[in-house]
């Protein structure tokens, strides 16, 4: 959304961006802290200023637990692409705006844009919300070609512009870092796996946008990627969370996705390896924390020699 603010809010952004440079703390346009860690999202590594995947995984948390599931949210009033949120750098301030005034018992089936289309502007559906967040990391400018598409081939765009592979959903076999999971229904972010086999995920699913954990292939509800996230949402999110508690989500997410894979090369790049990570390995990194004794398998190690990262056997 393109700015609404007040003269008087923008000075005070302005005080709080001298203030940021002091503190290495990032503000978004209304003022609101966006990093979830004290960690900086620059990538001081790369000098060609190019973006990470850890720097996608970091701009798709930004909305998480201050914007509501609505669906039509990031389409245009068409409702034939990517809408003017879905094509703006930053959060509308209109997002949390309405989420804050949301109680636990929320339905976005009484915000009906095929009946008042202003509701688009008010939250984020599941694919207006992965298209904000791929706007947000791989573009600089407002009002550009987004990533929303009413023909369901985002995916297939981002393969042929030599960003990654794209792969059906009978080959998926694994989940890494900042895969970005689609089927006519629905459509997420992968933060990470388990070595149980359930996956962390973030996505716009009611009642909004959160971070969320699979269950087992096998169908156990109780897995690690629920632990995690049920841990960060209660840390970081807590307004949320107390409103919103549950952070499951069912096996069905493991099955029936397409799945495209960024390439560590064009687009983003992979230079904090996250594909080699687990999932509490990318959350800790992100965050600074992890749930006190938790522990993964498939977690790597550092040679304290060569420094090279390692997976575990």
């Amino acid at each position: 959304m393109k700015s609404i603010a007040r003269k008087t809010l923008s000075v005070f952004v302005v005080v709080l961006t001298l203030v940021s440079a002091f503190f290495g703390r990032v503000y978004d346009d209304a003022g609101d802290v966006y990093a979830a860690s004290k960690k900086s999202t620059e990538n001081t590594d790369d000098k060609s200023g190019e973006k990470t995947i850890k720097d996608f995984l970091e701009t798709a948390l930004k909305p998480v637990g201050t914007t509501m599931y609505i669906y039509g949210g990031g389409w245009n009033e068409e409702d034939t692409g990517a809408g003017t949120e879905a094509r703006t750098i930053g959060l509308s301030p209109k997002w949390e705006e309405f989420a804050k005034k949301q109680t636990s018992s929320y339905n976005h089936k009484s915000y009906d844009y095929k009946k008042d289309v202003s509701v688009i502007h008010l939250g984020l559906d599941c694919s207006g919300y992965a298209g904000w967040a791929l706007y947000n990391v791989l573009e600089t400018e407002n009002d550009k070609p987004g990533y929303v598409d009413y023909y369901n081939r985002v995916l297939e765009k981002l393969q042929t512009s030599g960003y990654g592979s794209l792969k059906m959903s009978p080959k998926v076999t694994d989940y890494k870092p900042g895969d970005i999971m689609k089927n006519d229904d629905h459509m997420w972010i992968v933060i990470g796996s388990c070595d149980d086999g359930s996956v962390v995920l973030v996505h716009s699913s009611p009642p909004g946008v959160q971070i969320s954990g699979t269950a087992t292939p096998s169908g156990v509800k109780n897995s690690k990627a629920n632990t995690l996230a049920t841990y960060y949402m209660k840390k970081y999110y807590y307004d949320w969370y107390k409103r919103y508690p549950d952070s499951s989500r069912g096996s069905s997410y493991l099955s029936g996705y397409n799945q495209f894979r960024w390439n560590g090369k064009k687009g983003l790049k992979d230079t904090e390896k996250y594909l080699q990570k687990s999932a509490v390995q990318v959350l800790e990194d992100i965050f600074g924390t992890r749930p006190a004794g938790f522990t993964d398998a498939s977690e790597g190690t550092t040679d304290s020699k060569s420094g090279e990262w390692k997976k575990n056997s």
